[in-house]
């Protein structure tokens, strides 16, 4: 994927919510804190869209996380047309503790929308470092090899990564402690 066509997935999750934000959760949020030209191959392979609605209410989530999904979701129009399509994540399911708040600090690097005009729509990316703690709480193949490319890359920390992983949710301690056992075979 390249960061054009997620800021064209950011718009349209928008219009069809009627909100101005949206949170990228998935491996295209890495689009946040680089171009495609510098990421490997393995960070830019996702066709699919992991977007969440930025409102408070679980439920109200999950509607309009539905409705990007009707309109722009599998086999949608928009799929046909773009060759991408939207899925949503839950709220913070695999991530590490204060990643929201990563996700929407200062700086623009993580903030995505038009160059210029209105209305202004904006898609905040998880932070690089706590993308790799949920894709390797996550623990599938493709999952590691996107992390494994970042790091040799040298895009990501991986101390910071290991150091995030110790504050994933409750539930997700086992999945945290194979990750950091996979990370410290890696060094």
């Amino acid at each position: 994927m390249r960061r054009d066509q997620l800021e064209h997935a950011i718009r349209t999750a928008c219009q069809v919510i009627g909100h101005p934000e949206v949170v990228v959760v998935g491996s295209e949020s890495i689009l946040g804190s680089f171009t495609a030209a510098q990421l490997p191959s393995e960070a830019t392979m996702s066709v699919e869209i992991d977007i969440l609605p930025l409102v408070d209410d679980p439920d109200e989530t999950a509607r309009l996380a539905d409705l990007i999904e009707g309109v722009a979701g599998e086999w949608s129009p928009f799929e046909e047309q773009h060759g991408l399509q939207h899925r949503w994540g839950r709220l913070g399911d695999r991530h590490p503790a204060r990643w929201l708040a990563r996700s929407l600090g200062q700086g623009s690097e993580r903030e995505h929308g038009p160059p210029s005009g209105e209305p202004q729509y904006t898609g905040w990316c998880l932070d690089k470092e706590d993308l790799c703690v949920s894709k390797l709480c996550a623990f599938r193949e493709k999952d590691q090899n996107f992390v494994a490319a970042l790091i040799d890359a040298r895009l990501v920390d991986a101390e910071v990564i290991a150091g995030r992983l110790g504050t994933a949710p409750r539930r997700h301690l086992p999945a945290a402690e194979r990750a950091l056992a996979w990370l410290a075979a890696r060094s």
